[in-house]
């Protein structure tokens, strides 16, 4: 744990259902991680959209920092990552325009289809050399656009999530690469906006500034938020703010980015990103068809990877469990998982049933009747089926990598919250018959 003299780097994380804000220290060449405040980030249902409270993040974002500030005497930087995809629209004024849409709002429901009748699916990829899901940014953007939404026609500036905060710390509008790579409209051998397609959909190209790169130093915080946090003069750094980006970086592999991998990496928690590191994107017939994705890392290099379903099924049984007066742990779960009959039921964690539902238990009492499949026997058995589950995707999507690199993967490493699952990490080693390294 770091004194209050040693200096420290503030990390502002956010991902799909919390957020923290971490002090970071090198003493004696090792990095200490301390998590200084930790919140809450669930989306709210108005009527029949899912937005973000992004009020609700800055006030606990502020909170954090003041913490931390009253705790560190030499705080060195500050940086913020979050999720993917999402986005918030800024009028002439800095003012914000319309809400702030989460990625499991319903109305790209049916939007690629639309998409590909105006552009080729297979034009859209030998573009952006990403993977094809209804939450990327371009569908969201689409959506708005064919709706007629006048957000578009107001806004002034585009930012995504990492971006919306930096702006908040600093006044200083930017669109950071990485994050920028998984909006489906950045080619990822020139690090351009693919301004055409955007036309081709009527989504105004002035929104989008060029992507800056990991390691650009925005400003000071500013004296608006100095006044409320206690940090004055205190530099905002730019880190790979997608946050999957900035988890690949810290993996504990020997070669950054090698011609031929020898090893993977599971970005675990609310979703799980898997994938290799490497020099250059690759974008040909195969990855089109595995659905497989090129997303920007840092120093310009590529992470070829297919994003899963994740932890979000898991997550949400616990709150449905909650909701009926059961305020059951993580530890309890994992450990009624472990001691539960294995396969009791399989279930996909990629399934359309379990992108959104009202309530996670129904939908998988659902999803067992559809499959022609028992449903759970027990609480530990509904666990079980979320983890396995996953394991066994993970042994699917692991093949295919293999396939796209040409080359065995000895070993895996998973980083990020999953990592701490350890009958996960063990089913993912057994699954896959692979070396884990959590």
């Amino acid at each position: 744990m770091a004194s209050s003299s040693t200096p420290v780097h503030l990390a502002v994380d956010l991902g799909a259902s919390s957020g923290r804000v971490i002090a970071a220290s090198i003493q004696d060449d090792r990095l200490s991680l301390e998590e200084v405040h930790r919140f809450a980030n669930d989306p709210v249902r108005i009527q029949d959209s899912l937005q973000w409270n992004v009020h609700g993040l800055w006030q606990s974002i502020q909170e954090g920092l003041r913490l931390a500030g009253g705790k560190f005497d030499r705080v060195e930087s500050v940086g913020v990552d979050t999720w993917g995809v999402d986005y918030v629209l800024l009028d002439r004024q800095d003012q914000l325009v319309g809400p702030v849409r989460c990625y499991r709002d319903a109305r790209t429901q049916g939007m690629m289809e639309r998409v590909f009748d105006i552009v080729p699916r297979d034009q859209i990829f030998s573009s952006t050399g990403l993977q094809f899901m209804e939450l990327n940014t371009l569908y969201q953007l689409a959506a708005a656009a064919q709706s007629k939404d006048p957000s578009l026609s107001i806004a002034e500036s585009f930012l995504m999530m990492g971006d919306f905060f930096h702006w908040l710390l600093t006044g200083q509008r930017s669109i950071e690469a990485t994050n920028a790579s998984t909006t489906q409209f950045l080619d990822p051998r020139t690090k351009k906006w693919t301004t055409d397609l955007l036309s081709k959909l009527d989504i105004p190209t002035k929104l989008f500034s060029e992507p800056v790169e990991p390691g650009t130093t925005l400003g000071s915080i500013q004296a608006s938020v100095a006044a409320v946090t206690g940090l004055a003069n205190v530099p905002v750094i730019v880190p790979a703010t997608h946050d999957t980006a900035s988890a690949v970086l810290s993996v504990p592999a020997d070669e950054f980015a090698p011609a031929t991998p020898t090893w993977c990496y599971i970005s675990s928690g609310t979703w799980s990103l898997m994938g290799c590191e490497l020099a250059e994107p690759k974008i040909n017939d195969l990855c089109a068809e595995l659905n497989f994705t090129n997303e920007g890392g840092v120093q310009g290099s590529t992470r070829l990877l297919k994003n899963i379903g994740g932890l979000w099924v898991f997550q949400q049984i616990r709150k449905s469990m909650q909701r009926r007066g059961d305020d059951v742990s993580w530890d309890s779960m994992v450990q009624e998982a472990l001691q539960a009959k294995p396969f009791a039921l399989l279930l996909n964690p990629d399934d359309a049933d379990f992108v959104a539902p009202d309530d996670m238990v129904d939908a998988i009492g659902s999803f067992a009747v559809r499959t022609g499949q028992s449903a759970p026997a027990s609480n530990g058995e509904l666990y079980r089926a979320a983890l396995e589950g996953l394991a066994l995707r993970y042994r699917s999507c692991l093949g295919m990598l293999e396939r796209l690199v040409e080359h065995r993967i000895d070993t895996i490493h998973i980083v990020g919250g999953g990592s701490m699952n350890r009958l996960l990490c063990q089913m993912t080693a057994d699954a896959c018959d692979r070396v884990v390294v959590a």
